[in-house]
């Protein structure tokens, strides 16, 4: 089994790689092509991919190069994990919509629109290369923020492809462990949209704990996600750190004006990995990669990986077309839920009616989600700004106006149409 790696020389890689060379008995590789246009960065990961691959005595090989078409031939699964612009893009995606009083972040809001005007175009004509060139029935799975956005991109073309999250198995995981349990044991009710998801229940057994958890563990909740614990127990769901930027958004920009952005600190964090990968000594992976993000990364892949080869009937939070699961929501919409691998495709598990609060500002995301898509894919000044101003932190005209000129100001390089 072949899997390209569109992405590759990314400092993410290596805990794929560690990934990997654990689980290997779960997802037998015979081949991982790793894909990037900097030589450099693809040089370095490659090596110490390499390296950590024979120490664990991984029998698969690993090839690397800036060959879009030689990387992806034949291969059985491709992901993408791209960031166009690098950190550079990111740190100012998450610095200048502060001169509008909104927050900065390379997901949501402002900033996330210029990351998937950016990312969505480039993420299309990978998968055309794709469709020609790997197997019939390869699958896409993109974990290129915003992967909603970009996952439905992917769709609406005829790909196919599913878009893949770390913030359910990061949930999955610390349940897990509060409750004593195997993560497979535990079920959750995870829904929304990527990057606005809220965990409704928490099952095992069959059994929903999470009203229990709630009661004995709220303050604990509350402060894992940097919220209120009053929020948590009226809503009687976890939301994800995300909705942080709409519960609490004044109090995450006035952190934000305060302190050096994340796009700065990952910056410092990837200097120092890569100087790690170049010594050839080095065949682990570097404690410091956990500072990086992305934390159970690798897991999430080789689950979503091994469910599509039948290798289990667990499911797994992935975003797909909604098809009615939320009906208030267009079918061709992509969701963020638990679904099941069958006959070829992912089934999503029924959800529950949604409380009218959280299903507006899903509705209200949903909104802002279609005009952005729209807006990358066809270009447009107007088309910005439609989609500035409909997302819930945007809103006002002449603050989406001031909001779209810096975007297009900042981002004029990378927008083919600009």
């Amino acid at each position: 089994m072949k899997l390209a790696i569109v992405g590759g020389g990314s400092t993410y890689t290596p805990e794929l790689i560690d990934g990997f060379s654990r689980l290997r008995d779960r997802l037998p590789l015979d081949e991982i092509v790793l894909v990037d246009v900097d030589e450099q960065r693809l040089g370095l990961v490659a090596g110490i991919s390499r390296r950590m691959l024979a120490r664990a005595g991984h029998p698969g090989r690993l090839e690397a190069t800036t060959d879009l078409v030689a990387g992806v031939s034949d291969a059985d699964f491709v992901l993408i994990q791209l960031r166009v612009g690098g950190q550079d893009a990111r740190h100012a995606d998450e610095t200048w919509p502060h001169d509008v009083d909104c927050i900065g972040q390379e997901t949501t809001g402002p900033g996330g629109l210029a990351k998937a005007l950016r990312t969505v175009p480039v993420v299309l004509r990978i998968a055309e290369v794709v469709r020609r060139h790997a197997k019939p029935d390869a699958w896409i799975v993109d974990f290129a923020n915003p992967v909603g956005i970009v996952t439905r991109a992917l769709l609406q073309e005829g790909h196919r492809a599913v878009g893949l999250c770390n913030v359910a198995i990061g949930f999955q995981r610390r349940f897990a462990a509060t409750l004593g349990v195997q993560p497979d044991e535990v079920q959750l009710g995870h829904v929304g949209l990527n990057h606005l998801t809220w965990e409704r229940g928490v099952s095992v057994g069959g059994v929903d704990m999470l009203p229990r958890l709630l009661d004995t563990r709220l303050g604990e909740l509350a402060e894992e996600v940097e919220l209120p614990p009053e929020l948590l127990a009226q809503l009687g769901a976890v939301p994800s750190y995300y909705l942080r930027y709409y519960y609490a958004h004044d109090e995450v920009l006035r952190e934000q004006l305060h302190d050096e952005s994340r796009a700065h600190q990952v910056r410092e964090i990837e200097r120092e990995l890569l100087r790690i990968y170049a010594d050839e000594t080095v065949d682990t992976k570097p404690e410091i990669l956990e500072r990086r993000g992305g934390a159970f990364y690798s897991e999430a892949a080789i689950e979503l990986l091994v469910a599509i080869q039948g290798g289990d009937e667990v499911p797994r939070v992935v975003n797909l077309r909604n098809d009615g699961l939320l009906d208030f929501l267009p079918d061709d919409h992509v969701v963020e839920v638990p679904a099941h691998y069958r006959e070829g495709r992912f089934v999503a598990e029924p959800v529950a009616a949604l409380p009218d609060d959280i299903r507006g500002l899903v509705a209200a995301v949903a909104g802002y989600e279609r005009l952005a898509l729209d807006a990358a894919v066809r270009g447009g000044a107007d088309r910005v700004l439609r989609a500035m101003r409909a997302h819930p932190l945007v809103l006002q005209h002449e603050r989406a106006e001031r909001l779209t000129g810096l975007l297009l100001a900042e981002n004029a390089r990378f927008l083919e149409w600009a």
